[in-house]
Formats: structure tokens, C-alpha cells, sequence
């Protein structure tokens, strides 16, 4: 879409001087706060600019990721002796930044590819520093909505003393302020990117939004459903036939997602992707824990086996999967092999104390895919 004179104006004054408030433009403009604003709005709707922290677009740069969803902090406890559920157990707590698609764009921005995160937080501590640490690990964070009257999300998660998770509660309600209005607000983000990543923690009308202006934008979606009551989230978009490019459930959240229940057998999962590929989607990439996983595409499937790790935490492992997986795609690799590096991924979280690796690299990847 063209611009007008005044938009030109106004984009000159931002590519001379990005970091200038709205206050300097309106000065240096003549006009109003309010204008500009207004003005701001209608450059991100045109993509000239990438939100409205005055992100412009760098044609040098390779193709981004947009993770669009959940950033909360993470809160753990685990229990230094088998849990005994209803009285206190002995234990340990840590406080990490969490969220589904912020640990997928955190995954990604360590191994060194390209990485803008859509997500909502709180105006409050807890934000602060979760935007503070997840920029510091490679992630474009301008993106992301901060909420003055919402706190941060947060997700308490209890593990027994062996890492295993005994039961999670997830508050997320400032998620619901990524509305359909704030999502078109950033949608010039999503034009250029190689995949948008969209998980179970958007309002059903926002990722139907964001399916929509995928298609328009002719970038392709992986849908991670996150959990099996947010797997439904998905339901609508397959029956209105917007189906994302990319699904990654649990075979909980395979079940979840076609309303019935799916034995865990190679067979019955193929069973199980074929409805799905029959619905839109081109690739499936279900995951079966200690049983590795199934790669399905129109054409045929493919299980390939865990590789082994020394369990100590399992919090995060589906996001690293992902977040190798989609590496790998966009690195020009089959989705078998992509899978390869998701188990890689996968291993090294399980085996570390924290929800993401700190010293995930493509390098330490390629080092895990080698040992195995």
C-alpha cells in the first residue's frame, strides 16, 4: 500500500533517528502526539515499519521467525524425595523466564537464527525481566504488548525427585489482551517471515487472525498446541479450513485435537495425521516422549527413536524440539532430519536444570546428533 506525504515525513524522521519518542516526531513534525501515533498505526499496517518500537525492515537480514504466544515466568518447585501429594514436601524452587513460544524463540535466538517474539506481559517486574532476558539471548522482544493493569504470566510447575512433572498451573490471563486489534498492530512483522509460530495460549480469535494474515502475508504456520485442554484452540481454524502448515502435538494432544481417542501405535498415529492432513495440514510432527516420535506428511511417515538422556528436568524439552525442528527446516534439511535435531534438543534440556539451555549452539547440537 502507498504512502502519504506525511507517512514519508514521519518514516524519514524514524529511519534518521529510531530511538526518537513520540514526543520529538510530534515536535519535529508540527503536530500532535495523537497524529503521530495515528500515523505510526497506519506505517505498521503497511509494513513500513515492524511495530511500533520503529523496527525497520532490513533487507540484509535473513528471513525471521515470528513466534507469536506465551511469555510468562516460570516458577518450579521439586521435591527432594518422592512427592506425597496434599501436605508439604522437602524441596527446591527456581524462578526462570518461561512460556512457550518466548522458550521457543529463546531456543531459536541460541542457535543463531533470526528471531522476533509476539507475546503479552505485564508493566510490572516480573516483565521487566522477562523482556530484559530473553533480548540477551538473541530475541527481538519490540513485538511483544506490555499491559499496564495485568500482571505477568506466570507457570508453577511441581516435579518429583526425579524431574518428572506431578502437576502445573498455568496463569495466563494477560494473554488475553494479545487481541485480533493488537495483533494487526504488529502485523508487519509477520510479512518476509520464513515461519510464523503459533501456540495454544492465543484467544481462538486471535490465531484465527493470525492464520488469516499468514496466508495473506504467504508465510507458513506450526501450530504448537501446548497443552490438551488448548489444543482445541486449533478447532475452528481446521473447521473454517485454515489449517497451519506445521502441527506439533503429544499424542494427548493429537486425541485433543480430533475429539477422540488415539492408541499410541504407529499405526493408529498415522491413522490419526491422515485426518488431519485431509483437513489442510502438510506436516505433522507428533511426539511421544521416551518413545521418540512420528513424522507424517501426505505421502507417508517415519518414527524415529528418542536419543537417550539422563533425566533431570523434563521442562522445556517440547519447546527446544521445536525450535531445533524449525531450525533445521528453515536450514533446507528434510523433516526427518529436522526431527533429528528436535530429539538432539530435546536431550540436552532434559538433561539440564534449566528451561532452556544456556549453552544450546548449533555447535553443541551438532555434537549431541553425533554422539547418539
Amino acid at each position: 500500500m502507498a504512502l502519504t506525504d506525511r507517512e514519508q515525513e514521519l518514516l524519514k524522521l524514524i529511519q534518521a533517528s529510531p530511538l526518537s519518542t513520540p514526543e520529538d516526531l510530534a515536535r519535529q513534525l508540527g503536530t500532535s502526539r495523537a497524529a503521530v501515533n495515528v500515523h505510526v498505526s497506519s506505517l505498521v499496517r503497511k509494513g513500513a515499519l515492524l511495530g511500533r518500537g520503529y523496527i525497520l525492515p532490513d533487507a540484509q537480514e535473513a528471513p525471521r521467525i515470528v513466534v507469536v504466544g506465551g511469555a510468562n515466568m516460570d516458577l518450579k518447585a521439586r521435591t527432594s524425595q518422592s512427592c506425597v501429594l496434599a501436605t508439604s514436601n522437602p524441596g527446591m524452587t527456581t524462578q526462570t523466564p518461561g512460556g512457550v513460544a518466548r522458550n521457543v524463540a529463546e531456543n531459536l535466538g541460541r542457535l543463531r537464527v533470526p528471531v522476533s517474539l509476539v507475546s503479552a506481559v505485564g508493566r510490572d517486574v516480573l516483565g521487566d525481566a522477562l523482556l530484559r532476558e530473553t533480548e540477551a539471548a538473541g530475541v527481538e522482544v519490540r513485538g511483544v504488548l506490555r499491559v499496564p493493569d495485568e500482571p505477568t504470566g506466570t507457570y508453577t510447575a511441581v516435579l518429583d525427585e526425579t524431574g518428572e512433572l506431578v502437576v502445573a498451573v498455568a496463569a495466563m490471563g494477560v494473554m488475553d489482551r494479545l487481541s485480533p486489534a493488537a495483533l494487526r498492530e504488529r502485523r508487519g512483522l509477520l510479512r518476509g517471515a520464513s515461519w510464523i509460530v503459533a501456540d495454544g495460549n492465543l484467544r481462538q480469535d486471535t490465531l484465527l487472525l493470525l492464520l488469516e494474515l499468514s496466508a495473506e502475508a504467504g508465510v507458513q504456520v506450526a501450530f504448537e498446541p501446548v497443552s490438551v485442554p488448548k489444543a482445541a484452540q486449533l478447532r475452528p481454524a481446521l473447521k473454517a479450513r485454515r489449517a497451519p502448515a506445521l502441527i506439533t502435538p503429544n499424542v494427548a494432544e493429537l486425541a485433543a485435537l480430533l475429539e477422540r481417542t488415539v492408541p499410541d501405535t504407529p499405526g493408529d498415529l498415522r491413522t490419526a495425521a491422515l485426518e488431519l492432513h485431509d483437513q489442510g495440514v502438510d506436516l505433522i510432527w507428533i511426539r511421544r516422549g521416551a518413545l521418540g516420535s512420528l513424522v507424517s506428511t501426505p505421502d507417508g511417515a517415519q518414527t524415529l527413536p528418542a536419543l537417550p538422556a539422563a533425566l533431570r528436568d523434563v521442562t522445556g524439552a517440547g519447546d527446544a524440539m521445536l525450535a531445533a525442528f524449525l531450525a533445521a527446516l528453515v536450514a533446507g534439511l528434510s523433516p526427518t532430519e529436522a526431527a533429528r535435531h528436535g530429539h538432539a534438543a530435546a536431550a540436552l534440556t532434559i538433561e539440564s536444570p534449566f528451561t532452556v539451555v544456556p549453552d544450546l549452539s548449533p555447535e553443541t547440537l551438532r555434537a549431541r546428533l553425533t554422539s547418539a
